[in-house]
């Protein structure tokens, strides 16, 4: 019934929150803004995209001493757009995707949320309306050039992605298969946050939260045949074998194969590649088992 701050964990550049907004127009709740970096806006296509989308701008790599102004700037517009103009926001619990799906809410991100509030931490953060939300593809269309990114940086500790890298992440994002996509709407954090101790040290304070967001996304992930034969292919065990049959364990690994083929690099290390992309199926698999551990 009222505005709040979708925080969700981040998959693909574009359509994390494109599907978001379809979605909730189509229940007749009204579209969200979006958070973008203006380090994707490399093409005119991609400004009228975003603005069709809904965005407004978040600016990256800054120098440090401007850090804090922009901070100041962007907290006090998300706000002011859920208290005074009454619309919701998107934001991505980190800058940039989690390139292993091990997702994790960074602190800076609710720090920067507190920025613009003029009582305690706490109450700062529920005056924005705090909802988690946990987002499930079955494929992920970029996760080759995710694992060529690792080896990548893993060579050469300098290596930095291009505009063209960038620009090709989106192309890829958007054009191809994502397989089955699934969305969870969790619930408002505010409850949760009203028992923690507002007394307690701010870092400490800001973990505790950032856990809370973590664990309803975790709860929430939606799994398919693929998330549970990798986990078996990467801890080379049986677990799961209850949740897939020979034909899917077939279709993934040839799927696995395809995606592995698609990588181009003068060293390529395979066996390196293959358990980054084994990796990115597994871990939410694995932070689903350990909240409910």
């Amino acid at each position: 019934k009222k505005p709040c701050t979708f925080i969700s964990n981040h998959r693909d550049i574009v359509l994390d929150a494109s599907f978001l907004n379809v979605m909730l127009y189509d229940v007749g709740y009204g579209m969200t803004q979006v958070a973008i970096g203006n380090n994707l806006l490399i093409r005119p296509w991609i400004e009228t995209l975003v603005r069709l989308n809904n965005s407004f701008i978040v600016k990256r790599n800054i120098p440090v001493r401007q850090m804090l102004e922009v901070s100041k700037v962007l907290s006090a517009y998300i706000r002011h757009t859920i208290t005074e103009t009454k619309e919701s926001i998107w934001i991505a619990q980190r800058e940039g995707r989690a390139k292993d799906s091990d997702d994790r809410t960074q602190g800076s991100i609710l720090k920067m949320l507190n920025m613009s509030g003029d009582k305690d931490i706490l109450s700062n953060l529920m005056e924005l309306n705090i909802f988690p939300v946990a987002i499930s593809y079955e494929f992920d269309p970029c996760d080759f050039l995710k694992a060529k990114e690792f080896q990548q940086k893993r060579d050469d500790p300098d290596f930095v992605k291009s505009q063209r890298d960038d620009l090709l992440s989106m192309e890829t994002g958007i054009l191809n298969n994502k397989g089955r996509v699934h969305f969870t709407l969790t619930s408002p954090i505010n409850d949760q946050l009203a028992q923690l101790d507002p007394n307690m040290e701010k870092n400490e304070l800001i973990a505790a939260i950032a856990s809370i967001i973590d664990k309803q996304i975790y709860k929430h992930y939606r799994f398919y045949p693929c998330n549970y034969v990798a986990y078996d292919m990467l801890t080379g065990t049986h677990r799961f074998s209850e949740h897939y049959g020979l034909k899917d364990k077939k279709q993934f690994e040839d799927y696995l194969q395809g995606q592995l083929d698609k990588i181009v690099l003068p060293n390529k290390d395979e066996a390196f590649l293959r358990t980054k992309i084994l990796e990115m199926y597994t871990n939410p698999l694995k932070n689903f088992l350990a909240v409910q551990e």
